[in-house]
């Protein structure tokens, strides 16, 4: 069961990245994009993810992913329930959305000071 502890280090500490609190909801940041935000009560973290494989992510783990409000279907955005999500996938999730926001050059250079990701 993955925890707001076990990423927030992470996200912290990724490049250009930087965490701000909005209405009492944890969100990481690059520039003015959110690319993970976290519920109030820390059970659901959403995510930066490609919309043309979104629906195939909710479909194949509907008790770890969900759409996100019908409002925030025209953004790049998926919901996870954080006790589905073990440690290691809920960082890879953070990692990989937060390579969606930043330039190749930044996340090629992360991708080489860890070759095992961020597990």
């Amino acid at each position: 069961m993955a925890t707001l502890d076990d990423v927030r280090p992470l996200g912290s500490s990724l490049e250009r990245s930087y965490e701000v609190y909005v209405r009492d909801r944890l969100k990481f940041r690059v520039g003015n994009i959110v690319y993970a935000a976290f519920s109030a009560d820390e059970t659901i973290m959403g995510f930066g993810f490609p919309k043309d494989e979104r629906d195939a992510l909710v479909a194949g783990e509907p008790h770890k992913f969900l759409l996100p409000r019908t409002s925030d279907l025209r953004f790049h955005w998926v919901h996870a329930r954080l006790t589905a999500l073990d440690p290691a996938e809920a960082r890879e999730l953070v990692v990989d959305a937060w390579r969606m926001c930043v330039p190749q050059k930044v996340w090629r250079a992360y991708d080489l000071t860890h070759p095992d990701g961020p597990g």
